[in-house]
């Protein structure tokens, strides 16, 4: 099991003095490497047979090598390479005499193309906007039958789940792995293959058991004449009870050869974002100092950029470059009214929309709260009928059933196509999915959709293609829903299933690490880091997609050796995430990467005889339906319940199990690499949380004071004596203004709301008089908080006895303990990303494992 060197934030950002720009240095890197001694190998049959054939008279001269060969301080012996490894690359001679400049394709073995400059033509516009129209037929995912009930870190499941009926199935097949089998080297010699591990288990079928719907009974209250509520118990009031069907899906035999997911459906489509709405007369963009007249097309666009100025996004050239092409195609269509030619991005000022944005912004966070609550049912008035679907006669809850606004493509991290124009999404663009026989929702816009399907094998709602990437976009339901959490258990089934066959697994990768054969070390040595580092399989990526790599895509760049036996891996993941860690490995494997570096260029694939397909299909004969993502769902879980056995939470509060929860869930998030950067927001955020808690401790210090006041005696109890260590009298200074001020400002509201109430009933308002004595008792009440400090001493609004005095202190000291463990909580996960799917997936594995809470 590799682990991390205690270098800080070795999950971030690189930490050791030998590195340049936030990058491993290569100089210092390879000069450690170089003491003569510092590496002892094994001398015996771990040499590749290859190496000799290297060394022999007919192997180029090392100062024809492309690149000089690394020296490593360890022995070689010729059994230490295998069969098929790189061959020596020869340089390539101009005819001037220098070396020929090398050339990269897009070829099967995964090099780059350099990309080539967009030309400007009229017809640009017509093409950006044919992109959304890319004939992408939606993949139906589909299950293969096959279960097995064995437990993945524990086999206990909840009795109170075993108490439940069975429910009806539904039963799904998985999506098929290809077949493809590309790690065969050209040139390889025969190894008599040693004996290998016993063979897969043969997978069981699962059940036949009809599931039933469990009937729970809902109690219904019964008013009686003198207005008291009873519930009705007797036999005479079932027939006026609510019969709720509880749909127990995890119950569900969810795995089988049908495909159908469900029976009838009806859902009310999607929402779309309103129509633009133009600017202000008197609001315009200016180009080289004047104002601009755009027509609504070109305006809308321009908006999308200004509402963003101040962000670091308008502080990237990529975005900045993207976004000027694609405005200047939808200028070609709409041009400026008054007949401005806009060539340069650098002579247009955005900054007039910018300041009508914020001068919006500002509006609507000054709005009441009555308002806002307003404003907010509306809202949710609108969405109600969108928000669930009918699934088998079940209400079930609908995910994003908004379409997203037309804007700028952000993208994660060093997207290339960031700033990119998202054009709006019309009816015409989507395509529904509804039950035969069901009414076909109507658009909340023009339009008509774009077909109408009855597909009961897939289990999305509506879909249409982005014309950013040309992904397709689904509606799905919930997370909460049946569907989603049937899939989800799935997964978590097979992940089950590999507890039974993992070890076996790693007995046979460990014995391929030395394997003669160049293509089994190397995907021996690929499963050795998805499963050791839970790293992503990774997929060939096209010119025009962001540089995010996986294990099978990693190029020599991205792993730099660092003896004795550490591995630095420094990448973009997935969504451009940065992947970096200094990994200790063993020995073998340190030998496998530098053996696989050999003789290659830094955009070289470091496993060229590897790719995804290969990979999956040799763990397919392993395991049936394992895959790189079911080993990362596996050690995920098991690293999450691990992180759970260890605290005993057996006199926990809530709030400490709440905490324990998510830490694990934290880290299993720093093993998959699930992270962010901090919101921008969350220094503000935290001071927020750090004033309340203060607050709360001023509360208390109060009570403290009034328990003083009634019985000095409470002075000597330790319980009560210690001030609050973060409260000094500047601060209680300041608070106690604010909460003045507060204190004002609502007994002039609430006289204000009285005055008003009396006028609607026809009565005389209240005299300016009777505010002027509310808050002139304010002042009274604040005088004396202010004569009270430093004394120890505070009297209540309301005399207390001391033993309710001591039960408030003890409420507000586990209250204070809480928050104080929710701002510790809240903190340590800024830079997590727990939005993911694994989430779901943490908690659907609690809900079957041994109930730690």
């Amino acid at each position: 099991m590799p682990r991390e060197s205690p270098s800080p934030r070795n999950r971030h950002l690189p930490g050791s003095k030998s590195e340049l720009n936030g990058h491993p240095n290569p100089v210092t890197t390879n000069r450690k490497a170089l003491v003569d001694g510092s590496m002892s190998m094994s001398e015996d049959d771990d040499m590749p047979l290859s190496q000799m054939i290297h060394t022999s008279e007919s192997t180029v001269t090392p100062s024809k090598l492309k690149r000089k060969k690394p020296v490593y301080a360890e022995s070689s012996s010729d059994d230490d390479k295998p069969l098929a490894s790189s061959p020596v690359k020869r340089a390539t001679t101009a005819s001037n005499g220098r070396p020929a400049p090398s050339t990269r394709s897009s070829g099967g073995n995964g090099k780059r193309v350099a990309k080539s400059e967009p030309t400007s033509s009229d017809s640009e516009a017509d093409a950006l906007h044919k992109t959304n129209d890319v004939a992408k037929k939606p993949l139906k995912k589909k299950r293969k039958k096959d279960t097995k009930d064995s437990s993945l870190l524990d086999d206990q499941v909840s009795p109170a789940s075993k108490k439940v009926a069975h429910t009806h199935a539904k039963k799904r097949k998985t999506k098929s792995e290809s077949d493809d089998d590309d790690d065969k080297p050209t040139q390889t010699r025969k190894v008599a293959p040693k004996p290998r591990a016993k063979n897969v288990k043969k997978e069981g079928g699962s059940g036949s058991d009809t599931p039933k719907l469990k009937k729970r009974a809902t109690k219904v209250a019964k008013e009686t004449k003198d207005g008291s509520v009873t519930t009705g118990a007797k036999k005479k009031e079932k027939e006026e009870q609510e019969q709720e069907e509880v749909f127990r899906w995890w119950d569900a035999n969810a795995e089988g050869d049908d495909v159908v997911k469900w029976q009838t459906l009806e859902h009310n489509g999607v929402i779309f974002p309103p129509p633009y709405e133009p600017l202000p007369k008197h609001i315009k963009m200016k180009y080289n100092g004047k104002e601009v007249v755009l027509p609504p097309a070109a305006e809308e666009v321009a908006g999308f950029y200004g509402a963003m100025l101040q962000t670091e996004h308008a502080q990237d050239a990529t975005f900045n470059k993207n976004f000027f092409e694609d405005w200047r195609l939808v200028l070609k269509k709409h041009p400026p009214l008054d007949g401005t030619d806009i060539t340069s991005f650098e002579l247009c000022d955005f900054r007039p929309l910018y300041e009508y944005f914020e001068s919006e912004k500002a509006k609507k966070k000054a709005m009441t709260s009555q308002e806002k609550k307003e404003a907010k049912k509306t809202k949710d008035e609108f969405e109600a009928k969108y928000t669930t679907c009918l699934l088998d006669g079940r209400k079930e809850k609908v995910g994003n059933f908004r379409i997203e606004p037309p804007g700028l493509f952000r993208g994660r991290g060093d997207h290339p196509k960031k700033g990119a124009l998202k054009f709006r999404v019309r009816p015409e663009d989507i395509t529904i999915n509804i039950g035969k026989g069901s009414p076909i929702p109507v658009p909340n816009a023009p339009g008509v959709w774009k077909a109408v399907t009855h597909d009961n094998t897939v289990t999305w709602l509506a879909n249409w293609t982005e014309n950013v990437n040309g992904n397709h976009k689904y509606v799905f339901l919930a997370a909460g829903s049946s569907l989603k959490g049937q899939s989800d258990m799935l997964k978590f089934e097979k992940a089950r299933e590999l507890k039974d066959h993992v070890d076996r697994i790693r007995q046979n990768y460990t014995r391929d690490l030395k394997s003669k054969v160049m293509a089994d070390r190397q995907r021996a040595t690929a499963m050795y880091f998805i499963d050791k580092l839970a790293l992503r399989a990774g997929n060939e990526k096209g010119e025009d997609e962001a540089d995010t790599v996986g294990c099978c895509s990693l190029r020599c760049e991205h792993v730099t050796l660092e003896a004795p036996n550490f591995i630095i891996f420094d990448f973009l993941g997935k969504d451009s995430i940065r992947y970096y860690k200094r990994i200790d490995v063993e020995q073998q494997v340190f030998k496998n990467i530098r053996i696989f570096k050999e003789n290659k260029d830094d955009d070289d694939n470091l496993f060229d005889r590897v790719n995804t397909s290969s990979l999956n299909k040799h763990l397919t004969s392993e395991m049936k339906g394992l895959t790189a993502k079911v080993f990362r769902t596996f050690n995920a879980s098991s690293t999450f319940q691990r992180l759970l056995d260890e605290d005993d939470l057996s006199t926990a509060t809530q709030q400490e199990k709440l905490n324990a929860y998510n830490r694990a869930n934290r880290m299993v998030a720093i093993l998959c690499n699930h992270q962010r950067s901090a919101p921008k927001t969350h220094d503000q955020s935290m001071e927020k949380m750090r004033h309340k808690l203060r607050s709360l401790k001023y509360e208390k210090m109060k009570l403290r004071h009034a328990l003083f006041s009634l019985d000095s005696k409470y002075k000597k109890n330790k319980k009560y004596a210690d001030d609050e260590s973060d409260i000094d009298d500047d601060w209680i200074v300041a608070y106690e203004e604010e909460i003045k001020t507060k204190e004002i400002e609502k007994a002039e509201k609430k006289f204000a709301k009285d005055n008003e109430k009396l006028a609607e009933d026809g009565k005389e308002a209240l005299s300016e008089d009777v505010l002027q004595e509310r808050l002139l008792a304010i002042e009274d009440e604040f005088k004396k908080l202010a004569k009270e400090r430093g004394t120890k001493k505070a009297t209540l609004k309301r005399d207390k006895p001391a033993e309710k005095i001591e039960e408030a202190i003890n409420k507000l000291t586990e209250k204070i303990k809480g928050f104080a463990l929710q701002i510790e909580d809240r903190d340590a996960g800024k830079e997590i990303a727990l939005g993911t799917r694994f989430v779901r997936a943490y908690s659907l594995r609690s809900r079957f494992s041994r109930p730690w809470q």
